[in-house]
């Protein structure tokens, strides 16, 4: 079996490839200078945990197979650089997976929202039908041990398509290099403006997408977005199929898809995820699983993780965490909750964590994203600015670019969970959305808090 080195190990996704690897039966290397949890420990258990923190060229031989290169990891790395002397081959991990898959139907969903939770809705239903696949998906999920999967007997590979760029040598975003057979978007909204500086030049990579797919293949698109179906008219190399939101009703607090004559409950809500599962659907039946088998398995299904994930909850309260972070995922998952429990009072927290979120000449996009808050709250960390070398924003700022009625912004997350903690919650929902972790507070132990868990 190949012999595989990571440079920049730790990351979320370079980790989690180096366990697969690993569990196929591959020998795995790796290195990085900062390895923290849960990285660490699931490392460690494989005996993967490189000995100590730091670069070392000694590990670079020409016996490698091949080098994994993280987006970690900068173009002066001293493993790096041996990598070139050496002449071994280096891949971004997009790159890999796709060496890896190479005679597989891909099946790759991108766009600006969804497609975390459009992924593992399909990886469900494929397993929930007896069908075996690869695949790499962004958050973890019930039943899958990590977030990639590879073998030698799966015929098929479904990829979460993400537009950010592969590696420091590869400026290509990751979902140009997978060249799926089947692909899907779920809509465009501007993001990772330290990348891609224009919206036009942001919406570019998308109709890239799109044309890489290979010919006679299979495209489909959120028929809600003038956008895609721009960029699906001007395709003739594959079919392009629409999707919309798959029809459904609320009783009580639960949402039951129709489909005919039958009522399907299920244990996720809000319109983008019925748009999801509309489009998890269309891909399953391009793949052969029938309605019936499809409405079964989507029924149990009680979502990705950090995606509207429940941290705890009683007969009056629920206490939810999002990875909600840009202004149309902001919006969307706000109203979600709202739309879902009416009788409720909803109680929104936000924290500003992403270098696009952080940029003062990013802040108006997430005008009025909050409304559908009783209360809204939004934290950022000055220091995470001066990390990202941002320049520095003012709470006022913030105020202004939300222009939420009764918006308060802080900088002190203890304090604000403070607040919190001091309010009635009976007949209260509370929505944690971040990419971070509020300062490394223990949401889960504060949402047993606050419901008495």
């Amino acid at each position: 079996m190949m012999k595989i080195h990571f440079i920049a190990i730790g990351g979320s996704a370079m980790h989690n490839l180096a366990l697969a690897l690993y569990k196929k039966g591959f020998t795995v290397t790796g290195s990085d200078d900062e390895i923290v949890e849960p990285s660490r420990s699931r490392l460690a258990a494989c005996g993967l945990l490189p000995e100590a923190p730091g670069w070392f060229p000694a590990k670079i031989t020409a016996g490698l197979d091949a080098i994994v290169l993280g987006m970690h990891a900068r173009g002066d790395n001293p493993e790096l650089v041996r990598a070139r002397e050496l002449g071994v081959k280096i891949l971004s991990y997009p790159e890999f997976l796709y060496e890896q898959t190479r005679d597989k139907i891909r099946v790759v969903i991108g766009g600006s929202h969804g497609k975390t939770t459009i992924t593992s809705m399909i990886m469900h239903v494929l397993r929930e039908s007896g069908m075996a696949f690869d695949y790499m998906v962004g958050a973890q999920l019930d039943g899958f041990d990590t977030m990639v999967g590879l073998s030698n007997d799966s015929r098929i590979a479904v990829f979460e398509g993400d537009e950010y760029l592969s590696s420091p040598e590869d400026r290509r975003p990751k979902f140009h290099l997978y060249h799926p057979h089947i692909g899907v978007l779920s809509g465009i909204a501007w993001d990772h403006i330290n990348v891609f500086p224009t919206f036009e030049n942001y919406v570019e990579q998308f109709r890239r997408f799109a044309e890489l797919i290979e010919p006679g293949g299979r495209l489909f698109y959120f028929n809600g977005d003038p956008l895609l179906r721009e960029i699906a008219a001007a395709q003739r190399h594959i079919t392009c199929t629409e999707y919309q939101a798959h029809p459904a009703e609320v009783r009580g607090q639960q949402t039951f898809l129709i489909s005919g004559d039958e009522r399907i409950p299920l244990r996720i809500f809000g319109e983008h995820n019925l748009q999801n599962i509309s489009a998890a659907q269309a891909v399953c039946h391009a793949l052969g699983v029938g309605d019936e088998r499809f409405y079964q398995s989507i029924g149990t299904f009680t979502g990705a993780a950090r995606r509207l994930e429940v941290l705890a909850e009683n007969s009056t309260t629920a206490v939810f965490r999002d990875f909600a972070h840009s202004p149309s995922k902001l919006k969307a998952t706000t109203r979600a909750v709202k739309n879902q429990f009416p009788g409720r009072r909803l109680i929104a927290c936000m924290e500003l964590h992403t270098f696009s979120s952080l940029k003062k000449e990013f802040l108006p996009h997430y005008h009025h994203t909050m409304n559908d808050a009783d209360e809204a709250y939004v934290y950022f960390n000055p220091h995470t600015v001066e990390h990202k070398k941002l320049e520095p924003i003012t709470s006022e700022m913030v105020s202004e670019g939300f222009g939420t009625p009764g918006l308060r912004v802080t900088t002190d997350a203890e304090a604000l969970f403070a607040t919190l903690e001091t309010k009635r919650w009976e007949n209260a929902n509370l929505l944690l959305m971040s990419s971070g972790n509020f300062n490394g507070l223990d949401l889960h132990g504060f949402a047993r808090k606050i419901t008495g868990e």
